[in-house]
């Protein structure tokens, strides 16, 4: 049989109302590419988080954004730059086929 004491039971209330209270790295990075979104859409593209691991964002870029010559810039120079301001804990942004 185990025991579960009172104090096994505060320390887990603290640590599920912390990580509930805490938006997680990928709901950041979701929120950041959210306000970025129209900008894409705006020349029809779009891109997909595909995960968040180790701090390396993974992209996948859409539509006008997949095939356009420009999109290591947009990449690197406008989304790997808002995710660096905006969300601690991320290292680089990668695109992804």
């Amino acid at each position: 049989m185990d025991f579960f004491s009172i104090t096994d039971y505060n320390r887990s209330m603290e640590r599920s109302r912390y990580s509930m209270s805490e938006p997680t790295i990928i709901e950041k990075v979701q929120e950041v590419l959210d306000k970025l979104r129209p900008f894409l859409l705006r020349d029809g593209g779009d891109c997909e988080l595909v995960d968040v691991e180790d701090g390396i964002v993974k992209l996948r870029l859409l539509g006008a954004c997949g095939t356009c010559p420009s999109s290591t810039i947009t990449l690197k120079a406008g989304i790997e730059r808002a995710l660096f301001e905006e969300v601690p804990g991320v290292v680089e942004v990668e695109q992804v086929f």
